[in-house]
């Protein structure tokens, strides 16, 4: 009920916690602490969706919100919402998921025939081949091209929930709750200032999530954070953007992770921030190799699947070639290892 490449120990999910949800009409099983992309990959779930143009197969290639593939609609009704990072999806009871982009189902896609066409339909082909022959020739196409384009479709139904401004001041806020996050906060929280600290996951830490050497370190600095009355700490929080005089506008997905808000309780609330400083400890996001068909199901960036392993307590694969061209990626193959995987590794340096 929990999937074929869940872990049978590890991982920072509840496991006495478990969650029903389902995905293009089936039903799975996952935990409390899971995202859809972790629960459906325990579940043994590899494909997600197809490409917008020539409908290839898409999979799960990161473990946060760059993920590019893994892209699914949530809910139905009034409330659904497409073009969703499955891998930046809080798993809750009752979960409605389905993927996007395919026809008549995500197994046989009838669209994918597109790729037989790859060489006519290169970047920018129709700006070309519909011009003509008449001047107004691209008026009659364009509704067709138009209706191709996107992914997901979304609701036209009025929007059923409501929607929160509210105003927050610190003296310091620093965006990003991961290492550098925290240890900036706590040393302005013991120096007496308000601090403001703004994390886009449902829970502080970044990557030392994925890092259970790292566990005593998180722990106790988020204690440490607790017992300071001058510093606030904000989950589901995402700052998008950063103004004159240090303002910068947060969005806090305040019942995103619930089926439906409860009475009288805001979907999302928009803060705006005024700070006297701030702090920006995103962190940095892995850059991928470049190869052939590195777009297909199955391959993901080395930092994903030592989340997935370490975080969610899911083996992605059984079978693994690492491929690198640093020394980050030999935790990955480590811990790929050590959780049953049969690994190779392949180091592009000399």
């Amino acid at each position: 009920m929990t999937g074929s490449a869940r872990l049978a120990s590890g991982g920072r999910i509840d496991r006495g916690a478990p969650i029903s949800f389902r995905f293009d009409g089936k039903r799975y099983s996952g935990f409390a602490g899971d995202t859809l992309a972790s629960a459906l990959l325990a579940n043994g779930v590899g494909l997600f969706g197809r490409s917008f143009k020539y409908h290839r197969p898409r999979g799960v290639f990161s473990a946060g919100v760059e993920e590019p593939s893994a892209l699914v609609t949530l809910r139905e009704g009034a409330r659904r919402e497409p073009n969703l990072p499955a891998t930046a999806v809080e798993l809750y009871e009752g979960l409605e998921a389905e993927s996007q982009n395919r026809w008549p189902s995500l197994a046989f896609d009838a669209m994918a025939v597109n790729g037989l066409f790859t060489p006519f339909f290169s970047a920018g082909f129709y700006y070309k081949t519909f011009m003509g022959p008449t001047r107004k020739s691209w008026m009659l196409f364009e509704p067709f091209i138009r209706r191709a384009a996107g992914l997901g479709t979304a609701t036209k139904e009025p929007d059923p929930d409501h929607y929160e401004k509210a105003h927050a001041f610190c003296d310091v806020l620093v965006v990003g709750a991961g290492p550098a996050g925290l240890a900036a906060a706590l040393t302005a929280g013991r120096a007496g200032l308000r601090v403001l600290l703004v994390e886009q996951q449902a829970e502080p830490g970044g990557a030392l999530l994925s890092n259970p050497a790292a566990a005593p370190w998180l722990a106790e600095a988020l204690a440490q954070l607790d017992g300071l009355a001058n510093v606030r700490v904000m989950a589901r929080t995402t700052a998008f953007g950063y103004y004159d005089g240090n303002t910068l506008g947060l969005i806090q997905r305040v019942s995103d992770h619930l089926v439906a808000p409860a009475d009288h309780q805001p979907r999302q609330r928009y803060w705006v921030a005024r700070a006297r400083a701030v702090v920006l400890a995103t962190g940095a996001i892995e850059r991928p190799l470049v190869f052939a068909n590195n777009d297909l199901p199955g391959i993901m960036l080395a930092s994903a699947a030592r989340s997935y392993v370490n975080r969610y307590g899911v083996l992605p694969g059984r079978d693994a070639v690492v491929f690198t061209n640093n020394d980050g990626a030999y935790p990955a193959a480590l811990d790929l290892k050590a959780a049953g995987a049969k690994v190779t590794l392949v180091d592009s340096r000399a």
